[in-house]
């Protein structure tokens, strides 16, 4: 664990290059550069390939999409616990997101025209699910529920195999009791190219979805421009902002199990306001790390990507936070600080409020998407809504009473920026 002092002298400096560490390389990118631009080129022959070196997975391009049967043989090997589980957390992300549907409407303006706007859902987006070592299955809810709710005619899932070419049974089962049918055992870079460029077997999406590791997120940010895409969620973050009402075990739990993705490119901060509460928390970050099966990889993360930050006053932890804007945000610190924190930190992806809420809950099951924003995008970007999932298109009416109205308006910009025959395409009408 790396510690630093908000009255340091190089405080803002130590803090600025300890974020930096989730930037993506030039070797990074430079890679997914040359992977997507082979995807471009050789389509199918290119996803063939880099599925077979990256995944060990030797497929056919007629393999790529998993059979609507073995979806459904997947959702019935559910045990009844985890079917429960997976319908009791969808009730509570649909009953979340309906209400970010976003709603038609016109009005009058000024000169008694009629304007508004009207929205519609994209009509065929692609979901990234990371899978390997870790399936993602509350992926799958996260961003397919939400593609549901906006009404995508066309929802297309991605994600990777593994060497036998295998996709996790949770995931698929997910998918079966979400309705969707066109999934794809493809998944890093490739998938994300695939996505924007199409292939002899996979067709082009309009908007790309959902987290994945730096190298996926690199890819989206790559192809934008292409295609849409969401946001930039990339390897886990998570932010603690604790004071002498923090309960040192449950903070310690937390911080570990973002850590336990296990990339090694996870970045997990601890911003508390004594040395004094820093060192209870680390404490029982120890205790506890030998106690989950992925410690190995978690103490990668929590010896590459562990920052504690010692302030004196909540309203410094507050700046910090707004500088960070990690994907997770805990606030443990009692009630009333808690309300005063929550109006001053604005870059948050998601913020988490007391003891008795982890992260965890927000992963799985509360209710908003946890696809969110990381590497310091979240001063930019929010978290993945339904609207998202729709674009808008605004609406104009004038007749002749409002044009009459409007036209000395038009007239005037039309002088200033010395384009005449836009003030004389309204003024015909009179």
């Amino acid at each position: 664990m790396r510690l630093l002092k908000f009255t340091e002298k190089d405080f803002a400096d130590e803090l600025a290059a300890f974020c930096r560490g989730a930037v993506v390389s030039r070797e990074i990118a430079d890679s997914v550069a040359a992977i997507l631009a082979d995807v471009r080129t050789r389509g199918d022959e290119a996803v063939v390939y880099y599925a077979a070196k990256f995944d060990g997975a030797k497929l056919r391009a007629r393999e790529f999409r998993v059979r609507p049967a073995d979806l459904a043989t997947a959702a019935k090997r559910l045990s009844a616990a985890e079917r429960r589980a997976l319908v009791a957390a969808l009730d509570s992300i649909v009953a979340f997101n309906r209400r970010g549907l976003a709603q038609g409407w016109t009005a009058r303006n000024p000169h008694g025209a009629l304007v508004g706007e009207k929205f519609d859902p994209i009509r065929r987006v692609g979901l990234y699910v990371p899978g390997g070592q870790v399936p993602l299955v509350s992926t799958v809810l996260m961003t397919v529920a939400l593609a549901k709710i906006a009404g995508c005619p066309e929802v297309a899932v991605f994600t990777p195999s593994d060497a036998t070419g295998k996709v996790a049974g949770g995931l698929l089962a997910a998918l079966h009791l979400l309705g969707v049918d066109e999934v794809y055992r493809v998944g890093g870079v490739q998938a994300i190219g695939a996505m924007a460029f199409g292939t002899a077997t996979i067709r082009p999406v309009d908007k790309i979805f959902g987290p994945g590791n730096a190298y996926v997120c690199e890819a989206k940010r790559q192809v934008f421009g292409t295609v849409g895409v969401d946001s930039l969620p990339g390897p886990s973050e998570v932010m603690i902002i604790a004071n002498e009402h923090a309960r040192a075990d449950y903070a310690a739990a937390d911080l570990l199990a973002q850590a336990e993705h296990g990339s090694g490119r996870e970045k997990i901060y601890l911003v508390a306001t004594s040395a004094k509460i820093i060192a209870a928390i680390a404490a029982e970050v120890e205790v506890q790390l030998p106690l989950i099966t992925r410690a190995e990889k978690t103490q990668r993360v929590l010896s590459e990507g562990f920052l504690a930050i010692e302030v004196k006053t909540l309203a410094q932890a507050a700046e910090v936070a707004n500088y960070v804007a990690s994907e997770h945000l805990e606030l443990l610190v009692g009630d009333a600080a808690a309300a005063k924190l929550t109006k001053a930190i604005t870059t948050a992806g998601a913020i988490m409020l007391g003891n008795h809420t982890p992260t965890a809950l927000g992963d799985f099951t509360a209710g908003p998407s946890h696809v969110l924003p990381t590497g310091r995008a979240g001063r930019f970007f929010s978290g993945l809504r339904v609207a998202d999932f729709q674009r808008r298109t605004s609406l104009i009416r004038y007749d002749r009473a409002s044009v009459k109205k409007g036209e000395p308006v038009v007239a005037a910009f039309a002088a200033m920026e010395r384009l005449d025959a836009h003030g004389r395409s309204v003024k015909i009408r009179l």
